[in-house]
């Protein structure tokens, strides 16, 4: 059953198993095990920044293909939703019909980016999407009376997912459902149900036949395959996880704007998560954004621990100062890359293969 529902590719090593478990447990009683704002907040965050990273994962570890309009893809999923409950007012038709517009656009841009550009080669593609993102950042912020320009859209949600709603008059387990808990296993559930759809697309068998252009293209067309037209389809199906990903990301902060969807700082983000997790295998994206994610939020907090801790050591504390969470990261992901250079999740599945592997 479990198997099935992975697609027949579980965790390949017990270690990473129990990591992925823990992280899915978490996640799932986040509202009732880790209570505030605050905290609701990052889960929600790792949730959505699973399917993005898992949606680039395809493009990147499992076709071999380096975009720089990821978010591009990201933003047109917030702004379909957001723009739609902003003028047309909350509800949730209004939400689908936000969803099915923003799909379309999506995919339509990625056929048409993919059709015009993957002929070239890797370094030429990728120069073309950073271009292709750019420009349509400008236009987004340009069209202020439409998007809000850089201020972004605040918008109403659906009346059940507003925090002021109450499902039930008393706690349950010491938490109060509200509309905000309904919003959380909202993202909470759509996130496994695309990462779930996102491995049964890479073990079936288009996407042994994207593994297979990523080792040698060449080859891969000397049996039949047309390079083109799978990678052109893996950015189109790419896209489309990235849609709904920012449509999630819209639904949960009632927000949309140019620096919460499409800066080029997500993009880096999200490159640094699938660095971290591991390149071509979907449960990366999983360990690489939870890490990331809990390291952003919470980084700066135990720096301040640890500096007030080492108060009377010479130097140390100056180090250590929350101010220079920034330089902490970089020195832990270099070291990442160190230890783990194919990813966290590669690593432990390479360990849990044995040496028969």
């Amino acid at each position: 059953m479990i198997r099935a529902l992975l697609s027949d590719d579980p965790p390949k090593s017990r270690l990473l198993a129990a990591l992925l478990v823990l992280i899915l447990a978490g996640l799932a009683a986040a509202p009732f095990v880790f209570p505030g704002a605050a905290a609701l907040n990052t889960a929600a965050k790792i949730c959505i920044f699973i399917v993005l990273v898992a949606s680039y994962d395809i493009l990147l570890g499992y076709t071999g293909i380096v975009s720089f309009a990821h978010t591009m893809f990201f933003g047109i999923g917030g702004y379909g939703v957001g723009l739609s409950l902003y003028f047309l007012g909350p509800g949730w038709p209004v939400v689908a019909l936000g969803i099915v517009v923003a799909l379309v656009i999506g995919v339509v841009l990625a056929l048409a980016v993919g059709l015009v550009s993957l002929r070239v080669k890797a370094i030429f593609f990728a120069m073309i999407t950073l271009a292709v993102a750019s420009a349509f950042m400008i236009l987004t912020t340009q069209l202020s009376e439409f998007t809000g320009g850089e201020d972004g859209r605040t918008f109403r949600v659906p009346e059940l997912l507003r925090p002021t709603t109450r499902l039930f008059e008393e706690p349950f387990l010491g938490t109060a459902i509200t509309g905000r808990v309904l919003a959380y296993y909202l993202v909470f559930l759509s996130a496994v149900a695309l990462f779930l759809l996102a491995l049964r697309l890479v073990n079936s068998c288009f996407g042994r036949v994207l593994q297979a252009i990523r080792e040698n293209e060449m080859r891969a067309e000397a049996l039949g395959y047309r390079v083109v037209y799978f990678r052109t389809m893996a950015s189109c199906l790419s896209a489309a996880l990235a849609v709904m990903a920012g449509a999630m990301s819209a639904l949960w902060l009632r927000y949309t704007g140019p620096e919460t969807t499409l800066s080029f700082a997500i993009m880096l983000d999200v490159l640094l998560m699938v660095v971290i997790g591991g390149t071509g295998t979907l449960y990366g994206a999983v360990i690489g954004a939870t890490l990331f994610i809990l390291a952003q939020n919470y980084l700066q907090k135990l720096m301040a621990m640890a500096a007030a801790a080492t108060e009377g050591i010479p130097l140390l504390p100056r180090l250590l100062h929350p101010d220079r969470w920034l330089l902490l990261l970089g020195v832990l992901f270099v070291l990442s890359i160190y230890f783990f250079p194919t990813g966290i999740a590669g690593k432990l599945a390479g360990r849990g293969r044995g040496p028969a592997a």
